[in-house]
């Protein structure tokens, strides 16, 4: 029992992942309440060169609105407003 180390304290990590502020809903933000499959320009800001649909955890979209744009997303491209891939 006399061998044992002295207790540490514990120091609080260098990353507070609790002061981290959430990204806000672009739709919320902006009022829209409904996302048109005809608006190709706000659509194509939500896919990536690749023609792939951005998550929310990096656009920041709500869980409902989420659902809508890739509604909405699926739609442009089955009417060919949008390419299913990026050319090559």
């Amino acid at each position: 029992m006399l061998n044992k180390r002295p207790h540490k304290p514990k120091t609080e990590s260098p990353i507070d992942f609790r002061s981290k502020r959430r990204k806000q809903c672009p739709f919320v933000a902006s009022g829209i309440k409904t996302i048109d499959y005809k608006d190709i320009n706000t659509l194509s800001q939500f896919i990536t060169d690749r023609g792939k649909i951005l998550p929310r955890r990096i656009t920041g979209v709500s869980a409902h609105f989420q659902k809508l744009l890739v509604t909405a997303i699926k739609r442009a491209r089955h009417v060919a407003l949008l390419p299913f891939v990026a050319e090559v």
